[in-house]
């Protein structure tokens, strides 16, 4: 996957839109990519050892940082920053947006969980 040829952070800092070249722009909310946030914290080393993270309904994006040229770090506003984004990942959140979000909100809610708290 070549490099996005923009990633735009909206002004009140809770979306990410990501721009492919040849592809139509992906918006991803915050909330998404923190709570699909590739690091080992969010995804455990295996599928047995992912947690379903709550309470980030109002996450916001801090910064972006390139990691070489396959990827970014996102930093939110609670300091999770562990997770490294490739432009793959990014694609994939893209295309499966609406599966992953309602599988994490069927996991919060099979799990007693809340997007609040």
């Amino acid at each position: 996957m070549t490099a996005p040829k923009e990633l735009r952070v909206s002004k009140d800092r809770k979306l990410l839109t990501v721009t492919f070249p040849d592809h139509r722009p992906f918006e991803l909310p915050a909330e998404l990519l923190r709570v699909a946030s590739p690091s080992a914290e969010v995804q455990g080393h295996s599928p047995d050892q992912r947690v379903t993270v709550p309470g980030k309904r109002n996450v916001a994006i801090l910064k972006i940082e390139p990691v070489g040229n396959y990827a970014v770090r996102i930093t939110f506003d609670d300091f999770h920053d562990t997770g490294i984004f490739t432009w793959n990942y990014l694609h994939a959140l893209g295309h499966e947006k609406e599966e992953r979000w309602n599988a994490y909100l069927a996991e919060l809610a099979e799990k007693g969980l809340s997007r609040d708290r």
